[in-house]
């Protein structure tokens, strides 16, 4: 069974997350079949590209699904990683995103969503980025996700804190483009993708590209770089990173001892 439903509309092309009774959790089934229909739609010369849950949707998605995460010893968020690579083809795909956001977008899946071109997301919406929670490393490319969406103050309060966020706080934050209620937000997404359409897509694509170029220069040392990466080995050989995980499978609070 698909895990996503997609079609294209006048240039628009919808992807729709379909994985519900996992609460659309980033698996790495979900991942590929998005990044497949991802290619489908630059085969298709899509104008612009809408990700979105089902209407009225109580959570967008989940974040990663955290049973496809390495119990310890190995990075959990490496180049490879599934969700990596779709972020990176929803950066490199040659026309706009724009994420639709209904319900609650959790772990992960803020990334995935800050990555996006675009953010259109109900009053009800809610921005929860997990990873201290779990206790799972984040990747540099990923916090310069956040850093790229978000003022530093804020990206720390979610990366640390791991409480969601309204809607309405990230518009004033200048995080999302428009808050707008669930029974508009269809239509209003669809109005702003039809505009984007009429525009030239060549003069889009370029700028795109451009941005997202500009948006990753930021000059840094391979001795910072290697830093970075040991910093990240701490964690995902330490104790509490196992605890984490084990936690969440077991269904209980994990008990951090910061080892």
């Amino acid at each position: 069974m698909s895990l996503i439903l997609a079609e294209i509309s006048d240039g628009i092309g919808t992807i729709t997350l379909n994985y519900e009774i996992k609460r659309n959790a980033l698996s790495e089934q979900l991942v590929l079949e998005i990044a497949a229909t991802f290619e489908k739609f630059k085969a298709e010369r899509v104008r612009v590209a809408i990700l979105r849950a089902r209407p009225g949707a109580k959570v967008w998605s989940a974040g990663h699904n955290v049973a496809e995460l390495p119990l310890g010893g190995l990075d959990p968020l490496g180049w490879q990683d599934p969700l990596r690579m779709l972020i990176r083809d929803v950066e490199a795909f040659p026309a706009p995103v724009i994420a639709l956001i209904e319900g609650g977008v959790w772990g992960g899946a803020c990334e995935l969503v800050f990555a996006c071109d675009m953010i259109v997301a109900t009053p009800e919406a809610t921005f929860a980025a997990t990873p201290a929670k779990l206790g799972v490393p984040y990747n540099a490319t990923g916090l310069l996700t956040f850093l790229n969406a978000a003022p530093p103050h804020i990206a720390k309060e979610l990366l640390f804190t791991s409480r969601p966020m309204t809607a309405a706080r990230l518009e004033r934050q200048g995080i999302i483009n428009h808050v707008v209620p669930a029974a508009e937000i269809t239509d209003f997404t669809h109005e702003m993708a039809q505009t984007i359409a009429h525009n030239s897509p060549l003069a889009i694509g370029v700028m795109k590209e451009q941005l997202r170029i500009l948006a990753a220069a930021h000059a840094l040392s391979p001795a910072d770089f290697e830093r970075i990466q040991g910093l990240r080995r701490v964690v995902y050989n330490s104790r509490d990173y196992a605890e984490g995980i084990n936690a969440f499978k077991e269904k209980r609070t994990p008990v951090y001892l910061g080892e």
